[in-house]
């Protein structure tokens, strides 16, 4: 039996790249795409895939909170994130979501359809360029900041946080979650509570340190 696959990135282009070498391997097939981490949670829930195939800096939900969201609703899932971004609070936050591997865009082919093969069969998977970082972020503290929004905001309120530091007005946050406007300026009150912050670049700082969001989709 083929396993089963769900791509996930922005660019149009590099998922039909990686979706061409993927299908061409004789036990792979994608059974669907997403641009967006929004949009891979749902077509999860539908399909419940082998694999997915996860970027981590994407619009309207990362990929650190959709991988979470997935594993929650198809635990059987294996998430394989493939990202430009080799800092410890990307690699850190997608292991802690609970991706099994970890590789740079830049890996050669065989390392990703080897990620994906040993994650199917239950293994992990880390580039060589990740695993220093794995390493350095065990052995060090973590900063002041580094890791506020993930131990304090619920789920919902690191959406709402993303979205705010990506410039979406309260109206269009409350449209993208289905929430009322109310109900969307009291996330955004509990957040700045919570995080000590002043005012929207306080809040877009901490967005960036947490790696919910870059500003520069890649």
């Amino acid at each position: 039996m083929k396993i089963r696959l769900l791509l996930v990135d922005d660019h149009s282009l590099f998922r039909l790249g990686i979706h061409t070498l993927l299908t061409e391997q004789p036990d792979m097939e994608v059974i669907a795409e997403a641009d967006n981490g929004r949009a891979a949670v749902k077509l999860a829930q539908e399909s419940c895939p082998d694999v997915v195939v996860m970027d981590v800096s994407m619009p309207n939900l990362n990929g650190i909170e959709a991988t979470a969201a997935i594993l929650v609703q198809c635990p059987n899932t294996k998430v394989v994130a493939l990202s430009m971004h080799n800092e410890e609070r990307y690699v850190l936050g997608m292991l802690k979501a609970g991706a099994s591997a970890y590789l740079l865009k830049d890996s050669p082919l065989q390392d990703v359809v080897s990620a994906i093969r040993t994650v199917r069969n239950g293994g992990t998977f880390l580039s060589p360029a990740i695993s220093g970082v794995v390493l350095e972020g065990i052995r060090q503290p973590r900063g002041q900041h580094q890791g506020a929004a993930s131990q304090v905001l619920t789920p919902r309120e690191r959406e709402v946080l993303q979205l705010i530091a990506e410039a979406r007005t309260s109206e269009e946050i409350a449209d993208q979650l289905s929430l009322s406007v109310k109900t969307v300026y009291t996330h955004r009150r509990n957040i700045m509570e919570k995080l000590q912050a002043r005012n929207v670049a306080d809040l877009t700082k901490i967005a960036i340190q947490e790696g919910l969001t870059t500003l520069q989709r890649s």
